[in-house]
């Protein structure tokens, strides 16, 4: 997956808002919180860390291309770090963003979960 590629994927993402921080990364955020960010790797696969569930992570962590995600994992947070080949095909990569907005959207507060669905519409 390029940057390219992934930017336009979170961007279709609800309620998603990009920023671009940290070193240049592009970071992703629903309700103002990080679901994804794309940048930091020193090879030509883009470093795509997205967060998830205790059992992804713990199915993920291991698999060639894959790692705990440096700094957050390192703080008990279930981030994972797509960073080398071999690597997850993009339906697959695509598939773990989304399921990590969904779990970022669900730890937001209820009233900010109805305000962004309000804003929506």
């Amino acid at each position: 997956m390029t940057r390219d590629e992934f930017n336009d994927f979170c961007k279709s993402l609800p309620h998603a808002t990009h920023v671009v921080q940290w070193g240049g990364a592009d970071v992703w955020k629903v309700g103002g919180k990080v679901f994804a960010i794309g940048g930091w790797t020193k090879t030509d696969t883009l470093g795509i860390t997205f967060k998830t569930s205790e059992i992804g992570y713990e199915v993920l962590k291991d698999q060639p291309g894959l790692r705990p995600a440096p700094y957050l994992a390192s703080r008990g947070m279930k981030w994972i770090q797509h960073y080398d080949i071999p690597d997850l095909a993009d339906d697959d990569l695509k598939s773990h963003i989304e399921s990590s907005h969904r779990i970022v959207f669900k730890g937001l507060t209820k009233k900010l979960q109805r305000e962004l669905t309000l804003h929506q519409k």
